[in-house]
């Protein structure tokens, strides 16, 4: 056994560990919430504190160093997916994709079904791609434009966009996420799938009725038809229409339904709707070059056009990725010090009953979503803590990978300082908190697993020792 010195790093005590929770909950809550001071600031005093307190046990500067930039190292994929979706959010406004989309949905979408059709369309199209991200960065920018153009309020668009996006990714055998939840359990993708169907399902349709029935009065609250008739008049003057115009969208799509590398699918579908924007609407290639970095700067001399299609470009994209570095900095301290690690420990005593089991697999995977940020971590840490006691207690690894998913990655871009959370916001323009409410199927799913977890309805018990077979 390795001797102590006066310099070894010390254990934290539950207290020590729980307090840069609670302190990054107030100033997020008090900070943010009530003055509206910006989240990257709050973050980094939060991981100020955190790595003082990792000073008190005795924890080295260059230790708590490789923990942040460890826990960044893990976000970079999504940090430059990110970034090629602000090009590609400009490119596609530039050559016209967005606004056609913007054009024909104000056309044929009535106001009182809007939000119906948003949760099912983005649900269909997430569900073919497995990419919750690429479905609210293409269809949901569209649909927000939709949104605003028919006067629906934001925070109702985005909660249905967010919320189809993501009962696709996760009921999608092509979604990473979807594939990595069974992987940390230790069950198999297909049961996985089959299993999540008993609370996702129900989730969703419930989320559906509320946007059917809340759509209904948005037939009178809608703006005048003068208003979008003006709309759709400075669109068709200001862009040409043409079905190639489709094609970049199309490229996107076949890149994620056959799984082949996101970013240079994003890259590629730039560069066409680049040289289209060149072809058909007969802009500058500085123009284009223009949008991709700085954003689409409408100039139709129609102040709701304007607002509706100025944006995009990897400049826009910046302020987001602050916010993912400054909570991955916060993350990584309470990583490398393990204080999350005490946290996770003191919820896991309770894990000794059906219920307590799922009460606690719940509560550490959004413990971990709400300090790391990450849909991979809060699924991957809790798992790997877990899985003993779901085999030990007899329940199939299953009901674990189901959890981890709905508990952890869904509950993920309800998280304003998450990866998903300020991707959302800054590709839509519609704060979390905002569109926190109405994507129901992200928290029902939760409260129907609890459900569950106390009735002990549709926990499967371990039938083999090898679960990643289908048929466990």
């Amino acid at each position: 056994m390795k001797e102590e010195t006066p310099n070894t790093p010390r254990r934290p005590s539950f207290a020590v560990a729980l307090t840069p929770l609670l302190a990054m909950g107030i100033l997020l809550g008090v900070g943010y919430g009530i003055y509206r001071i910006r989240p990257q600031v709050l973050l980094i005093a939060a991981a100020f504190l955190t790595g003082c307190l990792g000073f008190f046990l005795k924890f080295r500067w260059e230790d708590m160093q490789r923990g942040i930039v460890d826990s960044i190292h893990k976000a970079m994929p999504a940090i430059l997916i990110m970034l090629c979706v602000g090009i590609l959010i400009g490119s596609w406004i530039a050559c016209g994709t967005i606004p056609m989309v913007i054009f024909y949905g104000l056309k044929l979408i009535s106001p009182q079904y809007f939000l119906f059709t948003a949760c099912l369309v983005c649900s269909i199209t997430s569900l073919a791609t497995g990419t919750s991200w690429g479905t609210i960065g293409t269809l949901g920018v569209a649909f927000i434009g939709i949104a605003m153009g028919l006067g629906i309020p934001l925070g109702p668009a985005a909660g249905a966009v967010v919320a189809g996006a993501y009962f696709g990714d996760k009921m999608s055998p092509f979604s990473d996420v979807t594939n990595l939840a069974p992987v940390a359990a230790g069950s198999n993708l297909f049961d996985h799938i089959k299993h999540m169907l008993w609370s996702a399902v129900p989730a969703w349709l419930l989320g559906l009725s509320v946007y059917f029935f809340i759509g209904l009065r948005y037939k009178s609250q809608a703006v005048e038809s003068e208003t979008v008739s003006l709309i759709l008049k400075t669109l068709r003057e200001n862009f040409h229409f043409h079905v190639l115009l489709l094609l970049p969208m199309v490229v996107v799509f076949y890149f994620a339904f056959t799984k082949k590398p996101t970013i240079p699918g994003m890259l590629l579908s730039s560069l066409i709707a680049g040289a289209l924007a060149v072809i058909f609407q007969k802009a500058s290639v500085t123009a284009v070059a223009t949008a991709m970095n700085s954003g689409y700067q409408a100039q139709t001399g129609v102040e709701a056009v304007d607002r509706l299609i100025s944006k995009g470009g990897m400049m826009s994209m910046m302020e987001t990725q602050l916010v993912a570095f400054t909570a991955f900095s916060f993350g990584g301290i309470m990583q490398r010090t393990g204080m999350l690690a005490v946290v996770l420990e003191r919820v896991m005593v309770f894990a000794n009953k059906i219920w307590s089991i799922v009460v606690t697999t719940v509560v550490s995977a959004i413990v971990t979503a709400m300090v790391t940020g990450s849909s991979y971590l809060s699924m991957i840490i809790p798992g790997e803590l877990l899985a003993p006691i779901y085999k030990k207690k007899g329940l199939a690894a299953k009901n674990l990978s189901r959890i981890i998913e709905e508990s952890g990655a869904i509950i993920v871009p309800l998280i304003p300082w998450s990866m998903a959370g300020v991707y959302i916001t800054g590709t839509i323009g519609v704060s979390t908190f905002s569109y926190l409410p109405w994507a129901i199927m992200n928290y029902a799913a939760v409260v129907i697993l609890v459900i569950f977890g106390f009735t002990g309805f549709t926990m499967a018990p371990k039938v083999r020792e090898d679960e990643t077979q289908i048929g466990s």
